[in-house]
């Protein structure tokens, strides 16, 4: 038997064994850290005051249905990341379709609007600070899903770690959103954005300390 083969009879027995202990781990790890950006959330930043009105607007649920169309596939991919040689790629599409959509919908409200206005609209009124606080609240998460993955067998330690603080990212954005006042598609399209690629490019840096065997 070839050494590649022998490698792929070993990464499949292994991802067989793991699997059973592997899945649960990584859900309660997205559960503690959905749980801990909510706590800073409250201590640091709190609710909006008008979040009662603030229900009736479709923008606000556009918000929540972004961040939650993000985090369930980013949930997929670090479940099939955290197996040894599992790829994660059946997941890109769905993890890109919610940016896609959010892009789009950002791009087209941007052109319907006098040139004056565009730059406010993406801007909005906390682009300064909004993607640091999103970063801020993706911290439990990303601690939670790097002991995950520490508990199965990553063959892609950066990826499994990226995927790790997308996961993390969108979770905060989640979160972020009872506080966050901005409603504009343009501005979530580009700050939004930024604040779930920071953990992502930090969890790609810590995985592939942290994460290798």
């Amino acid at each position: 038997m070839k050494t590649d083969e022998w490698i792929g009879v070993l990464a499949a027995s292994a991802a067989e064994d793991l699997q059973p202990r592997v899945e649960p781990r990584v859900v309660r790890a997205a559960v503690v850290g959905l749980a801990g950006a909510a706590v800073l959330m409250l201590t640091f930043f709190g609710v909006r005051p008008d979040l009662v009105q603030t229900l009736a607007l479709p923008m606000f649920w556009g918000k929540l249905a972004f961040a939650a169309a993000l985090a369930v596939p980013c949930l997929w991919a670090v479940l099939r990341l955290a197996r040894p040689g599992a790829k994660a790629l059946p997941a890109a599409g769905w993890i890109a379709m919610p940016v896609a959509v959010i892009w789009g919908l950002g791009g087209w409200e941007l052109w319907q609007q006098p040139a004056s206005l565009r730059m406010p609209m993406v801007l909005g009124t906390t682009w300064r600070t909004c993607p640091f606080n999103i970063a801020l609240l993706a911290v439990p998460a990303l601690l939670a899903g790097l002991w995950a993955l520490r508990g199965g067998a990553p063959t892609r330690p950066g990826w499994a770690g990226a995927g790790a603080g997308l996961l993390a990212g969108a979770l905060a954005a989640l979160v972020y959103a009872l506080h966050c006042p901005e409603m504009a598609a343009p501005f979530l399209a580009v700050w939004y954005v930024v604040g779930i690629a920071i953990p992502t490019a930090l969890g790609a840096l810590l995985g592939a300390r942290w994460l290798r065997w």
